[in-house]
């Protein structure tokens, strides 16, 4: 079934029917379109430029092998998002990261953020990003950045709904104190 009988038209689809024929000149419009985005969301999740460059060119690879599967139900782009988030997981679990259950009782109090504050650049976000525990910065990117609620963070991540919420708590929290030194 294609994309216009499910009432999804995609702007990409001649491009996606040259990669599903392996046209090479399709694939590589293809590549060029998405690498950059695709880059920065691997950065955002494994914080290693190298390691996030080897995953989204191992994700274009899934790709071109797997292009005969999408099936035209989301965007192409959140399609190769997910590949990438997977892959990107995938090498932080081999890192080992742990998630830790947090009860309510566990979780301090939120003072309330006067939006009059200093405002922050954008690189002293992104370092002090950096400085956050591997749990608490991959559940606020995939919430802040990559737009998933916590229900799927929780699907992605193999974790509760309210261990998604308690992580992103405290990782504003903490990045908040960080903001502040």
């Amino acid at each position: 079934m294609n994309n216009k009988e499910q009432g999804f038209i995609n702007l990409n689809q001649e491009i996606i029917d040259g990669c599903v024929a392996g046209d090479q000149k399709a694939q590589f419009q293809l590549y060029k379109q998405y690498y950059l985005s695709m880059y920065n969301t691997s950065l955002r999740i494994v914080r290693n430029d190298a390691e996030a460059e080897d995953i989204m060119q191992d994700s274009f690879l899934s790709v071109f092998e797997k292009i005969q599967t999408y099936e035209g139900k989301v965007s192409f782009g959140a399609w190769m998002k997910r590949i990438v988030v997977n892959k990107s997981l995938d090498a932080l679990r081999k890192r080992k990261v742990e998630f830790v259950e947090l009860r309510n009782h566990d979780l301090e109090p939120e003072e309330p953020i006067d939006e009059n504050e200093r405002k922050y650049q954008i690189e002293e976000i992104r370092s002090s990003m950096e400085l956050l525990p591997d749990g608490y910065r991959l559940v606020l990117s995939l919430y802040l950045f990559e737009g998933y609620d916590h229900q799927e963070i929780a699907g992605i991540l193999g974790i509760n709904d309210s261990t998604s919420r308690s992580q992103y708590t405290r990782a504003k929290l903490k990045l908040l104190e960080l903001l502040k030194k």
